[in-house]
């Protein structure tokens, strides 16, 4: 049994030496980049980034308790996967992170419907990850939410 993570510290301490540097540097990425408004925290098991229930009471429409999931990050076992909700639902978003991918990057890009997986950890794009981060304010990402939730 794993022992039960409470906070992102304890998250990154119980990650594989070799990987502690890089999620350390990503944390600080997001937490530097990403618009105000947003907390960190754990969420799905997960380093997370969410709209607390003070911005947006009605919470995640699958499970309500828990607060309005927007990005995260985990240390899989074969990558570290960056899962950010904006791409998945913001098709302009998805194509300027694909189209500026390779500028930041030699490696293929490794993508799912809002997962990107870096399986070489040298190779993160810092960069281009602090650019994503700047790209949805809460405000934007409830909106979008909002809308798409209506769609459905």
């Amino acid at each position: 049994m794993q022992p039960k993570i409470i906070s992102p510290e304890d998250y990154i301490n119980q990650a594989l030496e070799e990987r502690k540097e890089s999620l350390n540097k990503l944390r600080k990425t997001i937490l530097e980049n990403l618009p105000n408004g947003f907390e960190e925290g754990i969420q799905y098991g997960m380093i997370a980034y969410y709209v607390p229930h003070s911005l947006y009471p009605k919470g995640y429409h699958c499970t309500p308790k828990e607060p309005l999931p927007f990005m995260s990050f985990a240390s899989q076992k074969n990558s570290i996967n960056l899962y950010h909700m904006g791409i998945y639902a913001v098709p302009e978003i998805y194509n300027w992170f694909v189209n500026e991918y390779p500028k930041h990057c030699k490696r293929k890009l490794d993508m799912g419907k809002s997962c990107i997986r870096f399986k070489k950890i040298e190779e993160i794009p810092f960069e281009l990850i602090s650019q994503l981060c700047q790209k949805i304010t809460v405000d934007n990402w409830i909106e979008i939410y909002e809308t798409n939730i209506k769609k459905n």
